[in-house]
């Protein structure tokens, strides 16, 4: 263990959603389970989950320059994109059920944000599909200030309408503009309101794997996350490196929460090291 600093409900339409995803390239999808998938690459398989109200092209830079070695799927999360929304009770476990369902075979699990929490739940109660964690900006144990704000958000959530994107988009980038920012701002503008609520409610009422259940991930686990990332923090991510067996962190300097798509060369190298570690 060690700590390494680095410089059935679809969206509102098809249509809605493929501009959506038009700055960031809107790809084919192939099913997975009963979810909707972008499938591209061969080899070995890698398994990326995206982060609350976007959808599976917020993976582009991660799938084109992965897909050289590894088939990669990158499912939209239930709620998102192309696939079914989740029902109004569903629990983070229902959500990971659904991935596990549609896995063929081991793969190598990356989730970020939401998506981080999906992975490490995965491969905690289904060791025997995962063969490497990944989780980017995930959060683990919250304070209190940090848990009554992601709560008060979820509950102003209704299912007529999505919230203004603004203040996610200052959250994630802050003042700058970018075509990152831009493409988020019509994913989250796009998203189903059901599906959005259903998930941030999910998002916002857990809080990371409990120790209990770190102590027993025995797969190799990196812990991912930016050095100016203000929720999904650099002590999180340490202490849940700390926890498990075979984990690490790894922070990635003058990142924030949208890491994957504005740090996508640093992100792109340690998975790649991550996979080809493991493999040996």
């Amino acid at each position: 263990m060690n700590s390494d600093d680095l410089s059935g409900e679809r969206g509102r339409s098809q249509a809605s959603w493929l501009a959506a995803s038009t700055l960031w390239g809107a790809r084919a999808r192939v099913s997975f389970g009963n979810l909707a998938a972008i499938r591209e690459g061969v080899g070995d398989t890698v398994l990326l989950l995206h982060g609350v109200g976007l959808c599976a092209e917020a993976w582009a830079a991660q799938i084109d320059a992965i897909s050289h070695e590894y088939t990669v799927l990158a499912p939209d999360l239930p709620g998102h994109g192309e696939s079914g929304c989740l029902d109004a009770d569903d629990q983070l476990s229902d959500v990971t059920d659904r991935i596990a369902a549609a896995m063929q075979a081991p793969a190598f699990v990356v989730g970020h944000s939401m998506g981080a929490m999906v992975a490490l739940d995965l491969a905690i109660r289904y060791p025997g599909k995962v063969r490497g964690v990944i989780a980017l900006n995930a959060i683990f144990q919250r304070d209190a200030a940090a848990k009554a704000a992601v709560q008060a958000r979820a509950k102003a959530l209704n299912d007529a309408n999505n919230p203004d994107p603004e203040p996610t988009l200052q959250r994630w980038f802050g003042d700058s503009n970018s075509d990152e920012k831009s493409a988020c701002l019509d994913w989250l503008t796009a998203v189903h309101p059901t599906g959005y609520r259903a998930a941030y409610r999910i998002f916002a009422t857990e809080d990371g794997p409990c120790d209990a259940a770190l102590s027993v991930l025995a797969c190799p686990a990196l812990f991912m996350t930016g050095s100016a990332e203000p929720n999904s923090t650099p002590d999180m991510a340490r202490a849940m490196a700390t926890l498990t067996p075979n984990g690490r962190a790894l922070i990635v300097e003058g990142a924030a929460h949208m890491m994957p798509m504005t740090h996508a060369d640093a992100v792109n190298r340690a998975l790649l090291s991550f996979f080809r570690d493991v493999s040996r």
